[in-house]
């Protein structure tokens, strides 16, 4: 800052006038200081933002597919046409490798059966009537073993030799013509005398029994 200094007399006409430069101290407003502040507050808030999203983003791109729950859309090649279309698929990827296979033994028929050679039938002649040709291979399936359905061996109880239970066929052999002797249910007791009685009336009054 530059200032002129001027001497005077008492009438005050000037006598010599100087220039000095003076030199005064910067000072800062409360404004100024305010904006200035304001700046370096916003520029840290930039800069936390920044960092907090190159972050965010290296967590994401380490995501395991546990965590990923959004939706993907992802495009797979359908071969085929649906229902209508019966030749452009894959027969070998529908076919069950656990299925019935060649040189297999079936569990569900016996074993000697197995062996039997399964008889091809022979060629239809031409001027065969067709019921003969029906009768035929209805003849060549039903002495063919090998030719479903198959029959399977099934175990089950059964009263006889070896039964706890013994046989009933005695049931049947009895007859009501034969007289039977009930006397030894009076001798069973008081509990079994109804039955005592009815059965000794019965006998009683029976005309075919003779006394």
């Amino acid at each position: 800052m530059t200032i002129r200094v001027c001497r005077c007399d008492s009438d005050g006409t000037i006598l010599s006038c100087n220039v000095e430069a003076v030199f005064l101290p910067v000072g800062l407003s409360t404004g100024a200081l305010i904006a200035i502040l304001l700046c370096i507050v916003i520029l840290l808030a930039i800069v936390v933002l920044y960092v907090a999203l190159r972050r965010q983003k290296k967590k994401d791109s380490l995501m395991t597919s546990k965590e990923d729950v959004r939706d993907n859309v992802i495009h797979y090649d359908d071969e085929g046409g649906g229902e209508e279309d019966t030749q452009a698929f894959d027969i070998g990827a529908l076919r069950n490798p656990k299925a019935v296979e060649e040189n297999k033994i079936r569990r569900d028929i016996k074993p000697d059966s197995l062996c039997l050679p399964r008889q091809r039938p022979g060629p239809v002649e031409d001027n065969t009537d067709i019921r003969d040709f029906i009768n035929q291979r209805l003849q060549e399936n039903d002495v063919d073993p090998t030719a479903p359905p198959y029959d399977s061996l099934a175990t089950y109880a059964y009263e006889g030799n070896g039964s706890a239970a013994e046989s009933l066929s005695s049931i049947d052999s009895l007859t009501t013509d034969t007289d039977q002797d009930y006397d030894y249910l009076a001798e069973w007791g008081p509990r079994f005398k109804v039955l005592a009685d009815m059965f000794g009336e019965e006998e009683s009054y029976n005309p075919d029994k003779v006394t």
